[in-house]
């Protein structure tokens, strides 16, 4: 099967910022494809693009065969998108949303009504379909929202960071909604801040910096990057950390990293559990107290570290100034 997303070279100025600087994807059909990046690295705009929303500067695009330009009208009826806000009237009972969008889509009323009545037992909202959505939870205004995007049933669904600002379990209970949709053959294109969310959904992951793709492959993929397994280590004093730092060096196979405010040291290193049982080993030798220990995978902030040079965390402070 052709591709169910293709981008080739999207450009996107605002004014003198550069917000895509040649974006290139591919999205096999019944796929998750993630994008990863911080806020400010074009991620919100390639959604906007694909979705006919805006008009790439130069480039061309492609969803479920159709020219996201040339073919904008017939292309919507083909989509589902759901945004960083939910887009749901407060003052609107849940059903009722869903109802209107029915309705856009030229589904009937009827039709829409039972559109409505299904999505909402799907998404567990059948209790709240008659209240207002004002009084929803933001986990519950989500769901509605998501809901929203899929009553047309669309091949190809955009969820542009769905789950910030969702609690821990009302994130959980979208991963598992997201899942079923593309259990049933839904193409998914996913842009997320988080590292976990991506590794949970996506069969494929881009990361994006500064309006391009940077990397490429499956989550495991992109850990192993950035030098696979990860040893931290705390001592109890800044000579037993500048000790370890030396007796540690050989191990790595990146860069090597202390912080003296935590007094830890982070080493790559392949062959997690054994490379731990040499560094505890080799330190013990070195009369070097380790006050803890761990093994553990890349994080984002590894990942955007290694790639370009700063944290993630960095970034995102920056393009929210």
């Amino acid at each position: 099967m052709p591709p169910a997303i293709v981008a080739e070279g999207l450009v996107k100025k605002y004014g003198d910022v550069v917000a895509l600087d040649g974006m290139d994807l591919s999205v096999p059909a019944g796929t998750v494809f993630g994008l990863l990046g911080p806020n400010g690295s074009g991620k919100t705009t390639t959604v906007r693009i694909l979705t006919t929303l805006l008009k790439p500067d130069a480039g061309r695009a492609t969803v479920a065969g159709f020219d996201v330009v040339a073919d904008a009208h017939r292309l919507r009826s083909r989509i589902g998108a759901s945004g960083q806000y939910a887009a749901v009237d407060d003052h609107l009972t849940g059903a009722e949303n869903l109802e209107m969008v029915g309705r856009l889509y030229h589904l009937g009323t009827r039709r829409s009504k039972e559109r409505a009545r299904e999505l909402l037992e799907r998404f567990d909202l059948t209790t709240a379909a008659d209240r207002p959505v004002k009084g929803y939870s933001g986990g519950m205004r989500r769901r509605l929202d998501l809901a929203g995007a899929l009553v047309a049933g669309p091949p190809v669904l955009f969820l542009d960071e769905p789950t910030t600002g969702l609690d821990p379990r009302a994130r959980a209970a979208l991963w598992d909604v997201i899942a079923e949709l593309v259990a049933g053959g839904t193409t998914l294109l996913l842009t997320t801040q988080y590292m976990e969310e991506a590794d949970r959904l996506a069969h494929r992951i881009a990361v994006v910096d500064h309006g391009r793709v940077i990397a490429l492959g499956t989550a495991d993929e992109l850990k192993d990057q950035v030098g696979g397994d990860r040893i931290e280590l705390t001592m109890a004093s800044p000579a037993d950390l500048e000790t370890a730092r030396r007796a540690l060096a050989p191990l790595a196979v990146g860069d090597l990293r202390t912080d003296t405010t935590a007094m830890r040291v982070t080493v790559p290193v392949t062959n997690g559990a054994a490379s731990l049982t040499t560094a505890l080993t080799g330190l013990a030798a070195e009369h070097v107290t380790v006050r803890d220990a761990g093994l553990r995978r890349p994080t984002l902030d590894d990942v955007f570290l290694t790639l370009t040079g700063r944290e993630a965390t960095e970034k995102i402070k920056e393009h929210s100034r």
